[in-house]
């Protein structure tokens, strides 16, 4: 029985071949290279807003450059030129405002601050952190609420409200003063102590409200690791927690540090000159109550206080990177 050979199509038997004149393309063939020719999807479009989202912004870029910049350029091209009562009429350039602000009574008060905001800064720092340890780790909200709006309140009580509430308590005549006798211990508000003490009423519950938001990014599984592997209290804080919050912590205190350092209404209703202060020595400057004419010497000394300030910040903006990693 003979079997009769089945038909190829031309364009089948041509590619077998290698050669000759292909054939219609059938409809299967027809779709393979369509698909195969297909271009590349173009890529999606942006939103119409898209570009214009910094627009958003504005408002603050604005409020940050009239409210900083320009403050910024003026005093530093006011600490470089004479003043406007010199004889030659003023605005030439002059190294004195600069140095004369690094010298003798603007020295010691330019010390005087450095000293009062790092004493301040770190204790603030060492009384805040174990409060906001509670407040973060408390089972009660009712005591977080208070707390944190009680912080939110006091960090921006200050001038010569606190200074009056002070003297009024602790002054030589106060309450608290006259009822334990505080005067024969030794006792004087109006000294470089008892200034340190007024500024930790506000900087401690500043120091709550910046660290609380960092002790909540810790994480309840590097404790419990740390506790199945042996380790104490102690040493989880040694060796996990304190190396993680240290960005934070010295963030904190670069915000405390600034707070006291620029502090002046309170420093000016109680402790007056008696306490050299860097900022108070400009206020003298500014008014004329000392030497007429020295409002570019002020405007030298606001510039030391911002060398101060970017000096301090230094060192914490390279340390910030590491802890976003782990508090993310």
């Amino acid at each position: 029985m003979t079997t009769a050979p089945t038909p190829v199509p031309p364009n089948a038997s041509a590619a077998q071949s290698g050669g000759g004149a292909p054939g219609p393309a059938s409809p299967s063939t027809a779709a393979r290279t369509t698909t195969v020719h297909t271009a590349a999807p173009r890529p999606a479009k942006r939103r119409a807003g898209g570009s214009r989202a910094w627009l958003a912004a504005l408002p603050l870029i604005l409020f940050f450059a009239i409210g900083f910049g320009l403050p910024a350029v003026a005093i530093a091209i006011g600490a470089f030129t004479t003043s406007t009562d010199a004889p030659d009429g003023g605005g030439t350039f002059t190294l004195d405002n600069l140095t004369g602000s690094l010298q003798g009574a603007y020295w010691t008060a330019l010390w005087g601050s450095v000293k009062l905001s790092l004493l301040t800064a770190l204790i603030a720092a060492v009384v805040g952190l174990p409060l906001a340890q509670a407040v973060a780790t408390s089972r009660f909200r009712a005591f977080r609420e208070a707390v944190m709006s009680a912080s939110g309140v006091l960090a921006n009580f200050g001038g010569v409200p606190l200074a009056f509430m002070f003297v009024a308590t602790l002054g030589n005549a106060g309450e608290v003063t006259k009822k334990f006798g505080l005067t024969k211990h030794g006792w004087n508000l109006y000294t470089f102590s008892g200034l340190s003490v007024v500024y930790l009423y506000f900087l401690v519950p500043l120091m709550v409200i910046t660290i609380t938001p960092a002790l909540e990014g810790l994480k309840t599984q590097w404790r419990e690791a740390a506790y199945n592997n042996g380790a104490t209290g102690v040493q989880y804080w040694r060796h996990v927690a304190l190396p993680v919050l240290l960005p934070s912590l010295l963030g904190g205190f670069v915000l405390l540090f600034g707070a006291s350092f620029a502090a002046y209404a309170t420093a000016e209703a109680m402790v007056g000159s008696s306490v050299p202060l860097i900022s108070m020595q400009i206020g003298d400057a500014l008014s004329g109550n000392v030497l007429v004419g020295q409002g570019n010497l002020a405007l030298a000394l606001g510039l030391d206080m911002i060398v101060v300030a970017c000096l301090v910040m230094a060192v914490y903006l390279p340390l910030q990177r590491r802890s976003a990693k782990w508090l993310a």
